[in-house]
């Protein structure tokens, strides 16, 4: 579907106002999704469809996934939280999992970022510098 660069704007403004100081509020979502379904402006459906696609790449940028080769303690687990939190601010959701392919070390992805420190990463980097000669 197409959509119009006013819808664009209206789905950006009420993307702006859902926000509680720098994270999105559920709350403030569903009240202006509610208004906009009553109202029903021009190209609502746009804008609706806008606002979905720009609240789902915020909560997948603001979504921390961790992956070790072994349980992390929770020290650990507390000091990379606390690492992301530094880099990407507060707010970020965290996911510990278990990947006993990385033969070692941790692979963490927050949105579209990705920093491999596994040892799977450092073998396959070796591997392409290998084939490229």
């Amino acid at each position: 579907m197409k959509i119009s660069k006013q819808a664009r704007r209206d789905a950006k403004q009420l993307f702006r106002a859902a926000h509680s100081g720098n994270q999105l509020d559920e709350g403030r979502v569903r009240q202006m999704v509610d208004e906009v379904v009553n109202r029903k402006p021009r190209g609502y459906v746009a804008i609706l469809s806008h606002l979905q696609r720009l609240i789902k790449l915020d909560l997948e940028r603001r979504s921390a996934r961790i992956e070790s080769f072994s349980p992390l303690s929770p020290e650990m687990q507390a000091e990379v939280k606390s690492s992301l939190e530094s880099r990407f601010g507060a707010g970020l959701n965290f996911a510990f999992s278990q990947n006993p392919s990385l033969l070692g070390g941790i692979r963490v992805h927050v949105g579209s970022d990705v920093f491999d420190g596994s040892v799977r990463g450092k073998l396959d980097q070796l591997k392409e510098a290998f084939e490229v000669s």
